[in-house]
């Protein structure tokens, strides 16, 4: 970076490791998630990814400012936070990036909706869903350390056989006993019972070892599983959330709009594009909603952790009274 296109703030206020809004409101989180899950994060490419990790790092580091100042720190700050990971500092996957929640979710969340009768159909259906579920699961883990491939493996292959077994049962159970827009929302249960199990699933390995506790200033104090269960917990419930709009009212609106002859009388893949764009419009507002339901970061009372890791930390400061860790999305 040249010494034209940057200038100094010595005494600047920004800090770009919190958010913008602050995070003690669902509305400031709103506002936070809804800069890092737009989808138009997703199409942004390497060297603009790269460019903004430099500028965050550089400002980090000894306070510069880019070209633009504060707003293209802050625009640089969202945009490296939407690709890289909070706590490894890793690129992630795109397809596992939350930016990419609404464009993959839209298009697989279509699918399952449209197609739902047959087994064969609500296998693949499930088996892709659960598949993307993984991966993005995967991707928005808590912790630093690297997964072994084994581990990562197994993880997927129980998450995506059990997630798509309970999809099939509820679907074989279900859905031949109930009225047929009952048989709509066989999806989303579905979903919601799959998410169960695939998030522990594909983050066993923080059920294990716990994830990293900090202070107020950051600095690493050990690992709980306690604070793991309740980030697996937390993130289980807003992933819910995030499918819920589209998946139920998606059905409802269907099913009216499928009583007029020109809709009838789709294809079945037409009927499949018309329902993703519904989706989608759903999921725009629905992914930084539930994103925002809890903050990332998370506190814990120093009481309420395991006796080991809680002693510990008192041998080392018997004032502290509460600790923090990133619960992941």
């Amino acid at each position: 970076m040249m010494d034209s296109d940057v200038r100094i703030l010595p005494d600047s206020d920004v800090d770009i490791t919190k958010s913008r809004w602050g995070d003690l409101t669902f509305y400031t989180r709103f506002r936070h998630f809804f800069k890092l899950t737009d989808p138009t994060n997703c199409l942004k490419g390497n060297k603009k990814l790269d460019e903004a990790q430099d500028i965050v790092k550089q400002y980090k580091s000894d306070g510069t400012m880019p070209v633009g100042g504060v707003e293209a720190l802050w625009s640089a700050k969202y945009l490296y936070e939407s690709a890289f990971h909070p706590e490894t500092g890793d690129k992630q996957n795109v397809i596992g990036r939350m930016s990419f929640q609404v464009p993959g979710g839209m298009v697989i969340t279509g699918i399952l909706m449209a197609f739902y009768k047959s087994p064969l159909e609500v296998f693949l259906g499930q088996w892709l869903n659960q598949s993307f579920n993984a991966l993005v699961n995967f991707t928005n883990r808590s912790g630093d350390k690297p997964l072994p491939n084994s581990v990562i493996l197994s993880a997927y292959f129980a998450a995506t056989s059990l997630a798509t077994g309970a999809s099939i049962g509820l679907n074989k159970t279900l859905a031949p006993r109930a009225p047929p827009i009952v048989g709509r929302f066989v999806p989303f249960i579905a979903v919601a019972v799959a998410n169960m199990v695939n998030i522990p699933c594909m983050r066993s390995q923080e059920l294990k070892e716990g994830v990293v506790i900090v202070d107020a200033e950051g600095n690493k104090l050990g690992q709980s599983v306690t604070a793991a269960q309740r980030s697996i917990v937390s993130t289980t419930f807003s992933r819910i959330c995030i499918a819920a709009p589209g998946m139920l009212m998606t059905p409802i609106i269907m099913e009216q709009l499928e009583k007029k002859p020109a809709i009838k009388a789709l294809s079945k893949w037409k009927n499949c594009v018309l329902q993703t764009l519904l989706v989608g419009s759903f999921l725009l507002i629905a992914v930084p909603v539930g994103c925002s339901l809890f903050a990332q970061v998370q506190s814990i009372a120093v009481d309420d952790l395991e006796d080991d890791l809680k002693k510990a930390i008192l041998a080392k400061d018997s004032s502290l009274k509460t600790v923090y860790y990133n619960k992941g999305l």
